[in-house]
């Protein structure tokens, strides 16, 4: 390992290149130098997992936590939560009621009723009425509207006979031609490959340093939600790496 580079999983956040190349260790740290810039952190041993048997496209060190790098030093990374406010438990008001409450006090003093509270009951009749003229109108144009159509999405589970070791021509053997074969590159040496099926429903992705070496990392859907994903060695998966990826 020391004199080879290789690549965290998952990358290091903050640090552009994932290549790097071991410089030295003590009983609690590990000493890593980034081979594109003269960048040198210290890891901890404790979250440092196994690297991976498999060699090709590129040596893999497992990392048992996402870091970040800032202030010089790398860190656990934390993904911040956005509390959303609890719902109002204030209850709506009732139509029904307010017109039975204006009824109650319509009449005053012997029996016969004031201007102000006519005027209060004519008001009160009238929102009435506006509100059913306007659920009428809704109504009308929702069953006169056009028909709304419903998509059903594929139940295609063909994704999980894939694994890690799979290169693009495995999944065409599997999965068949896909209709699209798009590439993106990622920071440092590695690329990502999306193979769409339509029919399937589903884009599968294929990581590694150019298109030979490349290899199955995990499925997402049409909405590029993960769907299926693959464990690494050191009990790290590559689910994080591809909640984090974004369409392309």
């Amino acid at each position: 390992m020391a004199q080879r580079t290789f690549s965290f999983f998952p990358p290091i956040l903050n640090v552009e290149h994932n290549e790097w190349r071991f410089r030295k260790a003590t009983w609690s740290e590990i000493l890593v130098a980034n081979t594109r810039s003269d960048l040198e952190v210290w890891i901890p041993r404790r979250l440092v997992g196994e690297v991976s048997s498999i060699d090709e496209p590129v040596v893999i060190v497992g990392l048992l936590k996402e870091l970040e790098y800032k202030a010089g030093a790398v860190w656990p990374h934390e993904r911040k939560v956005v509390h959303m406010p609890p719902p109002s438990t204030g209850a709506p008001d009732v139509p029904g009621q307010a017109a039975a409450s204006g009824a109650r006090f319509a009449l005053h003093g012997s029996g016969r009723p004031s201007t102000t509270e006519s005027r209060v009951s004519r008001l009160i009749v009238v929102s009435l009425g506006v509100a059913l003229a306007l659920l009428f109108i809704v109504t009308l144009i929702v069953r006169v509207g056009p028909t709304r159509t419903v998509e059903f999405t594929s139940r295609d589970q063909d994704y999980l006979m894939l694994s890690r070791s799979d290169d693009y021509f495995a999944v065409v053997r599997r999965l068949g031609q896909p209709a699209e074969d798009r590439w993106r590159t990622s920071g440092g040496e590695l690329q990502y490959r999306a193979l769409w099926y339509p029919q399937r429903s589903y884009h599968v992705i294929l990581l590694g340093t150019d298109r030979n070496s490349a290899r199955y990392v995990g499925t997402v859907d049409r909405n590029w939600r993960v769907i299926h994903y693959v464990e690494l060695p050191g009990g790290a998966d590559t689910g994080s790496m591809l909640r984090g990826l974004g369409k392309f």
